[in-house]
């Protein structure tokens, strides 16, 4: 094989990020970054299709992300790098790949402006002429306007204020679900409602897997692999790194696992005559909170439902630009994008772009924000990458392994179906928009390839042919299958056979990575 060397003006930019990022801060970014708004209601939906097992449910996704979170653990500790997630696929799997998984990546910024939309819909509360028919009104993108602006510019000083105050957010972030907890346990939690309602599992022992995608449950936890981004930034990656990926998870599980809890025990009989199914609260947590005169916890949670989303966005904001920084880097946008300051160690200019593509996606077009919605789905198409790259990389150079992950043979396959199902999860509604804007980085790669020749444009194409075909037939399996779609492959015989189709494409792509003829891009040493 051929091998690309990194140009000098990349590794000159990686050497000015700062290490300042410990494992505390690292952990923060991971844990601000999966809670988010979400858990206001993620434990009524999770509710109404498991019962009480919805506990199960959460437990189950929690090792299912861990295990997908291992080779990303394993990535960051080897080969640590700002943005690296978005340049593994590149030097695993080609030109191709990495086009398409960056340019997933780079619409992908539209989950921040999700979240910015997200704190001035709660503001409309008070405020209803921020936010009108599903959709901000003009002084609402007003207001998400300056917020961005406020996000990037608190960006902008470099990652140790920035480490900083997320770590005062994520206190917050911490202690407003904890206090619930404890004061709905303490207040109204009736443990007969377990075992009441139809038993523990009202709705038998396989709505504890239904409830994993239609509750939201492991889209709850999504997010995990924010501090692997960092990882270019980190002190002792190597250490913190996987320290923060696992221990962001469980503190979100354990968390999880307490409001579904007290949820359960402190909803009033009066809402369950028709069972679980039958609760519906437009604001879960907050209803419960005043139906106990708990009117101060109450006030807590409607003024977290804005700071839960600030500081997803605030966290966003920096992940998005690592990821600018980084597909810089692959060329897939213009090389000054990866310029980091001389003073300040931060991606300025990433961070500049990434405020106009928010400011763009925060416009209320109609039908905009239908599109806007989905693109959080996309970072889901890194988890695939990641685990197809970590098995090439343990094949090409065994000797460079952490450690911290025995079994990659395994877990390596086991997280590709897992990706995949996550994928799929996600439903036809939403990935009918989200694959085929995906696969729009296939005729950017020709482009780009034609700007600077580099390798063989067909080696190129049949090096990176799986994921266009494995994205295409995910597709055609969703318009078939349970979630949105035609009901042609019934639940749970459509996860089956979408798991079973990526067990046989998993090896296909490790031997596409593996090609006598492909070169391949030497990443980075760690700077400093």
């Amino acid at each position: 094989m051929t091998t690309e060397t990194v140009p000098p003006d990349v590794e000159a930019e990686e050497g000015r990020l700062r290490r300042h990022l410990g494992l505390g801060g690292l952990t923060a970014i991971g844990f601000s970054n999966i809670i988010g708004s979400g858990w206001l209601f993620a434990s009524m939906y999770a509710a109404q299709i498991a019962g009480p097992a919805a506990l199960i449910s959460w437990v189950v996704a929690g090792v299912l992300c861990a295990l997908v979170a291992l080779v990303m653990v394993e990535l960051g500790a080897t080969r640590p790098e700002g943005g690296g997630t978005v340049r593994w696929p590149l030097y695993a799997s080609g030109r191709l790949v990495g086009s398409v998984i960056g340019f997933s990546v780079l619409l992908a910024v539209g989950a921040t402006s999700a979240e910015l939309t997200a704190i001035v819909q709660y503001a409309g509360y008070y405020l209803p002429w921020l936010y009108r028919d599903d959709s901000l009104t003009w002084p609402g993108v007003g207001l998400a306007v300056v917020l961005s602006i406020v996000l990037t510019a608190l960006n902008w000083f470099g990652v140790r204020l920035f480490g900083r105050l997320n770590a005062a957010i994520t206190v917050v972030k911490v202690v407003v679900p904890v206090l619930t907890v404890v004061l709905l346990l303490a207040s109204g939690f009736d443990g007969a409602h377990l075992t009441d309602h139809g038993g523990f599992a009202p709705y038998g022992y396989g709505a504890v897997l239904s409830a994993l995608a239609g509750g939201g449950i492991v889209y709850s936890i999504n997010g995990f692999q924010a501090p692997v981004d960092f990882s270019g930034e980190a002190r002792s990656p190597s250490r913190t790194v996987p320290l923060a990926v696992l221990g962001s998870i469980g503190a979100a599980v354990l968390v999880y696992l307490g409001l579904q809890l007290a949820f359960l025990g402190a909803v009033p009989d009066s809402a369950l005559a028709d069972g679980w199914q039958g609760i519906q609260f437009d604001s879960p947590f907050g209803q419960l909170a005043v139906a106990l005169n708990l009117g101060f916890l109450a006030a807590l949670l409607y003024g977290d439902a804005v700071v839960s989303p600030g500081g997803s966005a605030f966290v966003g904001v920096a992940v998005d630009a690592r990821h600018t920084y980084a597909l810089a880097k692959n060329r897939l946008l213009p090389r000054g994008l990866m310029t980091v300051d001389r003073d300040w160690g931060v991606p300025r200019r990433a961070l500049a772009l990434n405020l106009a593509v928010i400011v763009v996606y925060l416009l209320p077009f109609s039908g905009w924000q239908s599109i806007v919605s989905v693109m959080g789905d996309l970072y889901l198409l890194l988890y695939l990458a990641a685990a197809v790259a970590v098995e090439v990389f343990r094949r090409r150079e065994p000797a460079r392994l952490s450690g911290w992950v025995p079994g990659l043979p395994v877990i390596a396959p086991v997280s590709f179906v897992l990706a995949t199902l996550f994928v799929y999860w996600s439903g036809f509604d939403d990935l009918r928009l989200a694959l085929p804007l995906t696969l729009v980085g296939v005729p950017l790669f020709v482009v780009l390839w034609r700007a600077d020749r580099v390798g063989s444009l067909g080696g190129e194409l049949r090096r990176g042919a799986w994921l266009v075909v494995h994205l295409l037939v995910v597709l055609l399996l969703s318009g078939l299958g349970s979630f949105d779609g035609a009901g042609v492959l019934p639940a749970p015989w459509d996860t089956v056979v979408v798991a079973v189709w990526a067990l046989a494409v998993f090896p296909v792509a490790v031997r596409s990575g593996l090609r006598d003829d492909a070169p391949i891009p030497v990443a980075e040493e760690p700077v400093g």
